[in-house]
């Protein structure tokens, strides 16, 4: 027999149902293009490449986020959160109002409620928001929920640990779930520790040899506090001493980002997000009851800001954080200020913002000078020159690392959270934004980017182009695989 001849028959046939699958399966036609070429040029380790990376789970929903078994009363909440949201928006200022379509985006597509009656409080730096977050935790009652992407085992992760089981001890819930590939330094460590001290600790999405580069892949990037189910934290800074500045220090590395805490009925649906994430990486089924979501009535009322969640991930049936953005630039009809760490547009993304700059909105986008991974830059640059001839202005911060990832519409909505602008955040990370539709709120996050516009550099078209030729055609070559990043 012609075994030679019989193996090409068999992998051409294979090849061809996982580009049947692929095509099928993938969401994004750029995405779909890149990992058909990458199967049909590269031999076997593109197929695998797709098996491992490229399977979407959107369309088969890692998990089911459904707190509540009982459909009539499922039923009952939904009509509930709806005529709450319609009545906070009845009551709510221009600001609100002019942003309508955004607030209804994300109310339709995940239920999260429009809630006002909210105290919120910026927090530049981890040396600004760690202050914080340890008095409040010292200061809970009834329970603790802790998620984060990073969780180090050095100090402020052991203090932090320190306040949790002294918390434990006084007979308050902690719960805890850390990210199996970002804290993987904290498994073998903190971990056993807190479990044996009352801590009920869960790794997300555990990471298994057998299946170690698919789990990679879909990882929980959020960064949730709540406490007693009134105060809350979320945003980009992880926990580690790395995220605080000492001044006192200049040869360390600056790092540059931004917090939110939120006190009132906004942190509703961060509890829920966490409940739902800990059914799934815990097995249990812990129920919704008055503890985790008191009575808006029993909430004191500490503030006037109105506030939204946006969360997306494999669980969610499309990617909200994104649709956020999108229609958050296209209401846009002033300014639109953007810090990301990771630029890397899609089509949808790139088209609004240049849509925007050409429609005489001012576009303003903070990247780093030098992110973490050089491939990662020649991707992000590959878009400059596309960006700059729509008039969109961009700055490379200079003083350091700038790690937050924010976006302010004319001065009006403020948006903080754990998502970048790239494609791993709109549709394979577990991400999580709050939306403050709230002019205070705006201008200060507003003034904290102009401030960080002076330790930065702008980009001159003309100088940008005068690329060599091989950096140019570096940078292409990646932009190839940007939606695989």
């Amino acid at each position: 027999m012609n075994w030679p001849l019989i193996l090409q028959i068999v992998y051409l046939l294979v090849l061809i149902l996982v580009c049947f699958r692929i095509i099928y399966d993938t969401r994004a036609n750029a995405k779909s293009l890149a990992y058909l070429l990458f199967a049909i040029f590269v031999p076997v380790i593109g197929m695998v490449f797709y098996f491992t990376f490229g399977v979407n789970y959107r369309t088969r929903r890692m998990y089911s986020k459904k707190l509540i078994k009982n459909s009539e009363l499922s039923d009952k909440l939904r009509e509930k959160i709806y005529q709450y949201s319609k009545q906070t928006f009845n009551l709510s200022d221009a600001t609100v109002q002019s942003n309508e379509e955004l607030a209804t985006l994300i109310l339709k597509d995940t239920l999260s409620p429009l809630t006002s009656d909210n105290s919120i409080k910026l927090m530049v730096n981890g040396e600004n928001k760690f202050p914080d977050v340890l008095e409040a935790l010292k200061n809970a009652k009834d329970h603790i929920h802790i998620e984060y992407y990073i969780f180090e085992d050095n100090h402020i992760g052991r203090e932090i640990e320190n306040i949790l089981i002294q918390k434990a001890r006084e007979g308050v819930q902690v719960r805890f779930i850390y990210d199996d590939f970002g804290s993987r330094g904290i498994r073998k460590t903190m971990v056993p520790r807190m479990r044996s001290l009352g801590i009920q600790a869960f790794p997300f999405f555990k990471i298994r040899f057998i299946t170690l580069a698919n789990r990679l892949n879909y990882r929980n990037h959020r960064k949730i506090i709540v406490i007693d189910g009134i105060t809350a934290f979320v945003g980009g800074i992880n926990v580690s001493d790395r995220y605080i500045n000492d001044l006192k220090k200049p040869h360390k590395l600056y790092w540059r980002d931004t917090h939110l805490r939120i006190d009132g009925p906004g942190v509703q649906y961060l509890q829920y997000l966490f409940l739902c994430d800990w059914n799934f990486c815990a097995e249990l089924e812990l129920e919704p009851n008055d503890r985790f979501f008191p009575p808006l009535s029993s909430i004191p009322v500490s503030g006037n800001k109105i506030t939204q969640i946006a969360a997306s991930g494999p669980d969610s049936p499309s990617p909200v954080i994104l649709y956020a953005v999108l229609q958050a630039i296209n209401l846009a009809s002033e300014e639109i200020l953007i810090t990301s760490p990771y630029f890397i547009p899609n089509d949808s993304l790139l088209d609004a913002l240049c849509i925007a700059a050409l429609g005489g909105v001012i576009v303003k986008i903070l990247v780093p000078m030098k992110s973490d991974s050089k491939f990662v830059d020649y991707a992000v640059r590959s878009y400059y020159s596309d960006l700059l001839k729509a008039g969109i202005e961009i700055y490379q911060y200079s003083r350091g690392f700038i790690h937050a990832k924010t976006m302010v519409c004319d001065a009006k909505i403020a948006m903080i959270g754990t998502a970048n602008m790239d494609s791993r955040s709109f549709d394979l990370n577990f991400e999580v934004n709050a939306i403050v539709y709230d002019k205070q709120v705006a201008n200060e996050l507003s003034a904290i980017f102009y401030k960080d516009l002076k330790d930065s550099v702008q980009l001159n078209e003309t100088e940008w182009e005068k690329r060599s030729v091989l950096q140019k055609f570096i940078e292409k070559t990646v932009r190839l695989f940007s939606p695989l990043l």
